[in-house]
């Protein structure tokens, strides 16, 4: 079993896998390798639309998600992050984004240096 590292062509992320495990994932996703949590992303996008009249498809999914990783110029960890609050706020029906630097439930003290 030889492992491989590749990298998640939505949001960048690089991850040890089987060749097996690769070639699954692009079998799911239209030829292409996306990490555990865009793919789990794309098919929240998939089963939203299928509510919708027309449904959407894979390759709209994954096209809307990777289109969400590029507006994001932060190192694939921060996008992580992102993509996980975005697909919880999903998830709980909360889709009002409060950005996170507007947020002040615990004010830095006045004292607090960063360095």
């Amino acid at each position: 079993m030889e492992i491989e590292s590749v990298q998640c062509e939505c949001c960048g992320l690089k991850e040890d896998c089987t060749q097996d495990y690769i070639s699954e994932v692009k079998g799911k996703f239209d030829g292409k390798w996306l990490c555990g949590l865009c793919s789990e992303a794309v098919r929240d996008e998939v089963n939203r639309g299928n509510k919708k009249p027309f449904g959407t498809s894979v390759e709209e999914a994954v096209m809307a998600h990777m289109s969400f990783c590029g507006k994001s110029k932060s190192n694939p960890a921060v996008r992580v992050a992102d993509g996980m609050r975005q697909m919880l706020r999903r998830r709980s029906g909360d889709l009002s984004s409060t950005p996170p630097s507007t947020s002040k439930k615990y004010p830095r003290s006045a004292s607090t240096k960063l360095y």
